[in-house]
């Protein structure tokens, strides 16, 4: 991949080994669901989702990005880079300290915590109290948050904003049918919805269609 540096690709390493250990192991759901104890599997997507992430991070150009779900922090490996590479920032925002811990650790390794600003707790909460606005927006958190996030980070969207949701395909909840028709009945958005990893739903908003 393009100049990606090798702290990057010795970090998304460690990433792609513990998927590949995850993908042997039997599934195991957290106590407690959304709130409960801790869930220490990746749910990462893979490294072509991650790619697409990338690619079209850099092609905005000084973005801010903003990332709903940081998990540990794989998919915002791929954004911060994208983030360092146009002179932009990645604002990553997840509900468990713990995960944040993980991922920022990981950025640190891989030379990326400076472009990613951090932030845990409710992602609808703290959407809200955004000073600026966002050029492009990775969902990738708890499915029913979908159209609440939507409902938030709409209002925020930069001319030619980029949105991209996960998940889409598999698997395919009513939660996430129901965001792939609210944003594409957003005024401006226009939107596909594409094959890659568990489905994407890239979407761009141009307030001139509107």
């Amino acid at each position: 991949m393009h100049d990606m540096d090798d702290r990057i690709r010795a970090v998304l390493a460690l990433y792609h080994a513990r998927m590949a250990e995850e993908r042997h192991r039997p599934r195991e759901e957290a106590p407690g669901g959304r709130d409960g104890g801790q869930d220490q599997r990746m749910r990462a997507i893979g490294p072509d989702t991650g790619r697409v992430l990338n690619i079209l991070a850099r092609s905005l150009g000084r973005a801010t990005i903003l990332e709903l779900g940081t998990s540990f922090g794989y998919s915002g490996i791929w954004l911060a880079e994208a983030a360092r590479a146009t002179g932009g920032k990645l604002i990553t925002m997840e509900r468990h300290a713990y995960k944040t811990d993980h991922a920022r650790e990981m950025a640190g390794r891989a030379g990326l915590a400076e472009w990613i600003d951090f932030r845990v707790g409710d992602a609808v909460a703290m959407i809200g109290e955004l000073t600026e606005n966002v050029d492009f927006v990775f969902v990738d958190l708890w499915k029913d948050l979908y159209v609440p996030c939507l409902d938030a980070f709409y209002p925020r969207l930069n001319p030619g904003a980029i949105v991209v949701a996960d998940n889409m395909i598999r698997p395919a909840t009513e939660d996430v049918k129901q965001y792939g028709r609210a944003i594409r009945a957003r005024p401006g958005m226009s939107s596909v919805l594409l094959p890659v990893g568990t489905g994407i739903e890239v979407s761009r908003f141009e307030p001139e269609l509107m």
